[in-house]
């Protein structure tokens, strides 16, 4: 029997109860296929009809894996979601590593980043509204996948600074609050209570934090510049 780290045997639509090993062995290349399968399904079903047209049902029958298997991998569609959301944005990460952005700043790259990253959302917007809304939904079961969803977004933006390998703790702390007001414009957006050109300025404004905290440890003056463009 495949073992992907986890034990299960509900097939509700909405959750199994599922539990995860403390230690879980690494996918062998057929599992690793298999999750492929299972979460390309399942942004393609959230691009048809957003958070509710993905169940698990119709994913299993989509992925071509029986439903016990997507049980295994994914305990509800929450943690299939968000870990759909990690998959694009590491997608996303090899497209914005071909083609990095030119700011000035590493302030004014972030944000040239990040507009990347909401322009591509903003295609999808059932996709995007689906993974944010399992975000949102999200409580401590799912931890592990939003963690890596966390860590993905952190690596995004370490190397739109500059590839910066060792961070400092301002710096870190100025992350998380871009990556908070990042995912709040994306839901704002998404609820049409605020327009791209307002979300454009507010990740502009929140990534002068990375240039007040690079002067902060480099004991230099931060630099003003225009709010970045998308």
């Amino acid at each position: 029997m495949d073992n992907p780290g986890m034990e299960a045997s509900g097939t509700s639509g909405t959750a199994g109860p599922a539990r995860r090993s403390a230690a879980a062995p690494p996918l062998t290349e057929r599992q690793r296929e298999r999750r492929r399968r299972i979460l390309h399904a399942t942004a393609r079903l959230a691009c048809r009809g957003g958070f509710e047209a993905v169940q698990m049902r119709e994913v299993a029958e989509s992925s071509q894996v029986a439903l016990g298997t997507l049980y295994r991998y994914f305990p509800s569609k929450v943690h299939l979601l968000v870990a759909t959301m990690h998959d694009q944005l590491e997608r996303l990460h090899g497209t914005l590593r071909k083609s990095p952005p030119a700011g000035e700043t590493a302030g004014d790259r972030v944000a040239q980043t990040l507009m990347r990253a909401f322009g591509a959302l903003q295609r999808e917007p059932r996709l995007a509204e689906a993974m944010a809304r399992a975000l949102t939904f999200a409580d401590r079961g799912v931890s592990p996948e939003v963690d890596q969803v966390s860590h993905q977004t952190t690596a995004i933006i370490l190397d739109a600074m500059g590839g910066l390998e060792n961070p400092t703790p301002e710096q870190l702390s100025a992350i998380r609050v871009i990556e908070h007001t990042w995912l709040s414009t994306l839901i704002t957006w998404l609820a049409g209570r605020a327009s791209i050109a307002q979300v454009r300025v507010d990740i502009g404004t929140v990534c002068r934090l990375i240039d007040v905290t690079e002067a902060g440890a480099l004991g230099q003056a931060p630099r003003s510049g225009p709010v970045a463009s998308g």
